[in-house]
């Protein structure tokens, strides 16, 4: 399933993409197909099971998952026409509302550098013992089309396409064979990184977290329509043109050694991010180096994801 956040008459929604673009709205449709089953209080039962923010989404867990399951069946079964789903906005034209970020404000935003062995010798640096955790603060995040900022203090805007990893229910000392049920699933992201003001602090925050430097979306893919996460395709393009192209297959540290290495010292938590790295092909180390700028286009693709668009504006200044 590809599930997404989206605004509709300014409210923020929960929802599934069809294979048509459209979008059911799954709290709206979970209550309909309540009613029709008889069920008393279909609304309060519907906001229980299937509520209409993803990170409440994703804690009620297995429950939620059934109910969402449930209601697409009955709406392919003809529990009520396409038309009728339409007019009680059950059904919604993707085209009519605003996709946001699929987790617009995570709890915890992690990401990990030097992940990619032909990354780290770009940035001329050593593999790394363990994996190299930053955070970036939740304020960055944003969804698809949304613009990244160009901000006026620094030229040195960078971008670094990965592989997000969206933790579907509470992890802590998980063991690497069984880290991958923590996962509710997967999305593209994009670390955007401003170099220079990486390196004011060893810890890279100050260059990771600016507003709008963390793109993710366009929807989260669940995990069980990604088998296995070490057999994707990553790539990266700037203006169309290709920047970066990997398999995730290669990643240093995969995707369950994280999680333990993680949930070793803290709680993972419904709806947290992990970037997990980005591959070789970033701006900073070609020569000669490429920045982002005003009118430019970046663009993630990573298979079976979608794609992930987002233009680079001048920071409004109010």
């Amino acid at each position: 399933m590809r599930l997404v956040s989206f605004i509709r008459h300014g409210m923020t929604r929960t929802g599934v993409v069809r294979d048509n673009d459209d979008i059911v709205d799954l709290n709206t449709a979970l209550a309909a197909r309540l009613c029709d089953e008889g069920v008393a209080r279909p609304q309060l039962n519907a906001d229980a099971l299937n509520p209409s923010t993803m990170i409440d989404l994703l804690a009620v867990g297995t429950t939620g998952s059934q109910e969402i399951v449930k209601t697409l069946e009955w709406l392919d079964g003809g529990g009520i026409s396409h038309a009728q789903a339409v007019d009680n906005g059950c059904i919604v034209a993707s085209v009519n509302v605003q996709l946001t970020a699929p987790i617009p404000r995570p709890g915890k935003v992690l990401a990990i550098g030097i992940n990619y062995r032909a990354h780290a010798s770009e940035m001329e640096r050593d593999l790394p013992d363990h994996p190299t955790v930053f955070t970036k603060v939740s304020t960055c995040i944003v969804g698809p089309q949304h613009p990244i900022y160009a901000p006026a203090e620094s030229h040195m805007l960078d971008w670094e396409g990965e592989l997000c990893v969206v933790i579907g229910k509470y992890a802590r000392h998980v063991q690497a064979e069984n880290a991958l049920d923590y996962v509710a699933g997967y999305m593209n992201g994009n670390d955007v990184t401003v170099r220079d003001w990486q390196r004011h602090t060893p810890t890279w925050m100050m260059g990771k977290s600016w507003d709008t430097h963390g793109p993710t979306g366009p929807w989260i893919v669940t995990a069980d329509d990604i088998p296995d996460p070490t057999t994707l395709t990553l790539n990266t393009f700037v203006n169309d043109v290709e920047k970066q192209n990997a398999s995730t297959g290669d990643l240093l540290f995969d995707i369950p050694e994280l999680i333990e290495y993680l949930s070793t010292a803290f709680t993972l938590e419904p709806g947290d991010v992990i970037f997990t790295g980005t591959p070789s092909g970033v701006g900073q180390a070609r020569d000669p180096q490429e920045w982002l700028k005003p009118g430019d286009t970046v663009r993630v693709e990573i298979s079976g994801l979608g794609n992930l668009d987002n233009l680079v504006i001048e920071e409004p200044r109010h």
